[in-house]
Parts: structure tokens; C-alpha cells; sequence
């Protein structure tokens, strides 16, 4: 590598990359990837002892309170899943501890791919979302991850500038009861349009199929109606509350099972939506990066109030109610 290009991996991770590589491989480049929150991607470019190239994806924590609890989680899940047709990527290495590396690092293989964050084509995409959905949560692992955790509570909702008081109100009210009883799956927990990479043939792009799922940091166990409620959020900040609203029903229409009263349904969506009052912001940072520049913090945070509105004004059906 270039001494510029070398600079972008520190010396100790380039090493400990180094010692996981086919002999005879080195590393010939490295980029950085962008769209992520927590923590710094880069993908490595290797050069193959034939001279071709192959690329790796290198995820490092800075300064991340639960590196190593996040990167055993990814490890594993990673771990767990190959071979069962979900495509996430494979595993190479893990230093959760920075044992080896300057930070706690995972090493992986890069899937082909890009995320798709337009308006454009959202309906063909819905449905692909939630058919990737259930097939996650069809997985059985031999060994549960760990439980799920909540992501807010009712005192620490943030409540947002000229939001519809009484709305609000009631959904926090909503999130004060005790979670509802659930028949556990295995969760991606971080499920939306910006963890899914999509083949996109650039004559037909109607034809575009999922080809990777990524950030596995926070596999756990818990509810269905949990990653469906979080996909909703994303998908009614990214693209408008109806969306939101739909994707739950493209999860019942791929196959999926969710909560059977409406009552049940309405905690998990309204808990993950007002979980993300806290970070609106720092949520939408990536999506403007990527080129959607009019979501602005204050945009998200209408379009979250929107959510919660139409949350607590729309029936949500229960199991069998359509």
C-alpha cells in the first residue's frame, strides 16, 4: 500500500489483518466506508498470490462503551449463520478485547451490493424487506443469543417542539405497561433499509434482489413484532409515516407471525418509534450522507410525530383481522 492508503488502517490492526490473510495475500488498499453510526468501516482491498484481488470488510470500535460485548454478539451471529441462506457475511476474525489491534476489531467478507435509500422502487423493495424478515427469524439457533434490550422508556422520551402533545402523552403512556408476553425469535435487532444491501441490474432495476444483510452487532432474542417495529420506524422517517404503517403488513403477507391483539402490536411499534426520539439526529446523519440532504434533524423529527400520530389514531390490526 500507498502511505497514504496504509495510514488508513493503524499499524497493529494492519498486522493482526495481515496474520488472518491466505499466505502469500497482502493488503493493497483501504477505503473507507461510510452510512454507519457507531463505529469506523473500512473495506480492504487483497491481493491474491495470482495476482487478482479479493476484499475484506474491517469494523473497528473507537471509543464504544460496549465494544466487546457488540462485537461477540456480531462473532456469533455471524457464526450461526452460515450456511442457513440468510446472507450475512462470513467471518474471518474478532479482537473484541483490542488484544491485537489499537481498538476492538472484527474482520469479515464483503458482500457485492449497496444500499438503496430512494423513494424510487419502494414498493417493489417493501416486500423483499420483509420476506428477508421472516426468513431471519425462521432461523432456530442451538444456542439463543442473549435477550433483547429496550431501547427507551417512558422517562426518557424526548418529546419534540410543536408535536401533537396528547399523542404523545398517550404513546408514552402506552410504553409505562409491562411488555406484552411473545414467542421468542432470533432478531436482527438493527433490521432497516440501511443494514441491506441490494443487487440492483442497472437496465432492470426492477429486478433488484437483496444481497447482503449487515451489522449483525446486536443479535439477540426476542419478538418478532420488535425488528418488524423497527424496520416501520426507519421506513416512516426515510420515506413517510404510511410506510411505516404498510410494512408490517408486508410481514403478515410474506409469512410472518406477529403479535395477536392490537393492543400487543401497538407497544413494540410505539416503543421503537419513541426510542427514537432520543437520536433523531444522530439517526439521520447517514441518510443524509448518502444523499438525502432534505431529511434534516427537523424534517425526521416531523415525520417521527407524524408516526406517533397515525400510531395512536389508526387501529392496528390484530392477527386474522384482515
Amino acid at each position: 500500500m500507498s502511505e497514504r492508503e496504509a495510514a488508513a488502517v493503524r499499524p497493529l490492526t494492519l498486522a493482526w489483518v495481515s496474520r488472518h490473510l491466505e499466505a502469500g495475500e497482502r493488503v493493497v488498499r483501504a477505503e473507507a466506508l461510510h452510512g454507519g453510526i457507531t463505529a469506523d468501516m473500512r473495506r480492504l482491498t487483497i491481493g491474491t498470490r495470482d495476482g487478482a484481488t479479493r476484499d475484506l470488510v474491517l469494523r473497528s470500535f473507537v471509543d464504544v462503551e460496549y465494544a466487546e460485548d457488540w462485537l461477540n454478539r456480531e462473532a456469533g451471529a455471524l457464526t450461526l449463520l452460515t450456511g442457513t441462506g440468510v446472507p450475512a457475511p462470513g467471518l474471518v476474525a474478532v479482537d473484541p478485547t483490542a488484544a491485537h489491534c489499537e481498538y476492538p476489531s472484527l474482520l469479515m467478507t464483503h458482500l457485492a451490493g449497496r444500499t438503496v435509500l430512494d423513494d424510487e422502487g419502494l414498493e417493489r423493495r417493501v416486500p423483499l424487506l420483509a420476506r428477508q424478515l421472516v426468513a431471519i427469524h425462521a432461523v432456530r439457533p442451538a444456542v439463543r443469543p442473549r435477550e433483547y434490550v429496550a431501547l427507551t422508556t417512558a422517562d426518557t422520551v424526548v418529546t419534540p417542539k410543536g408535536v401533537d402533545v396528547a399523542a404523545w402523552a398517550a404513546a408514552i403512556d402506552v410504553i409505562r405497561r409491562p411488555a406484552p408476553p411473545y414467542e421468542g425469535r432470533f432478531l436482527h435487532r438493527d433490521f432497516h433499509p440501511g443494514n441491506v444491501l441490494f443487487d440492483v441490474p442497472p437496465a432492470r432495476p426492477t429486478d433488484a434482489r437483496i444481497s447482503g444483510v449487515v451489522d449483525w452487532a446486536a443479535a439477540s432474542w426476542g419478538p418478532a413484532d420488535l425488528d418488524v417495529a423497527h424496520c416501520s420506524t426507519n421506513l416512516a422517517l426515510l420515506h413517510g409515516p404510511a410506510w411505516g404503517l404498510r410494512f408490517a403488513e408486508a410481514y403478515e403477507e410474506a409469512g410472518g407471525a406477529l403479535a395477536a391483539t392490537a393492543s400487543e402490536r401497538r407497544y413494540w411499534l410505539v416503543r421503537d418509534a419513541l426510542a427514537f426520539s432520543e437520536e433523531v439526529g444522530l439517526v439521520s446523519q447517514p441518510w443524509r450522507e448518502a444523499g438525502r440532504t432534505e431529511l434534516t434533524a427537523r424534517a425526521v423529527e416531523e415525520r417521527l410525530d407524524a408516526y406517533v400520530t397515525a400510531l395512536m389514531d389508526t387501529e392496528v390490526p390484530a392477527c386474522g383481522d384482515r
